[in-house]
């Protein structure tokens, strides 16, 4: 077996992201990162220590569209390996269920490095390419509103 040191060995990475819902819509940004490049994701970011999932969620969507949650709820996880990147990955996503604490506040692209742009889409109606991890959720007929089938 190769030798390999603790500060090469992959590891594990805890993403927390959020369904943001506006009456039948949610929020999606086309990502720049590495991961999902041009694919429409959930904001969302890394869990950092001693946050809790509510906590990381609302940072994140703070800053990277510095709009502000209410009434925030544990929906699901999932595990994803991005083994295809050039770097590959593996991530624990929290997902999350959130409504805006001000429904006219409108989201900004405060990272542009990290996203070209927010918009809100309909469940129906959803732009492509998605982020593979939430067209997986979306192909297996999962419904991010309260009271859908």
């Amino acid at each position: 077996m190769e030798n390999v040191t603790v500060a090469e060995a992959p590891v594990p990475r805890v993403g927390v992201v959020v369904f943001l819902l506006r009456g039948e819509t949610v929020l999606l940004g086309r990502r720049r990162s590495s991961i999902g490049a041009s694919t429409f994701a959930l904001p969302g970011g890394h869990l950092e220590f001693g946050e809790s999932f509510e906590e990381c969620a609302a940072r994140e969507l703070k800053e990277e569209t510095d709009l502000d949650l209410d009434e925030i709820e544990f929906v699901t996880v999932t595990n994803n390996l991005f083994l295809d990147e050039p770097k590959p990955s593996h991530y624990v996503t929290i997902f999350m269920r959130a409504g805006l604490k001000d429904p006219d506040q409108v989201p900004q692209t405060v990272e542009p490095d990290k996203c070209d742009g927010w918009g809100w889409y309909e469940w129906d109606n959803l732009p492509e390419p998605l982020f593979w991890p939430l067209e997986k959720m979306v192909r297996s007929g999962f419904n991010p509103f309260p009271n859908s089938n």
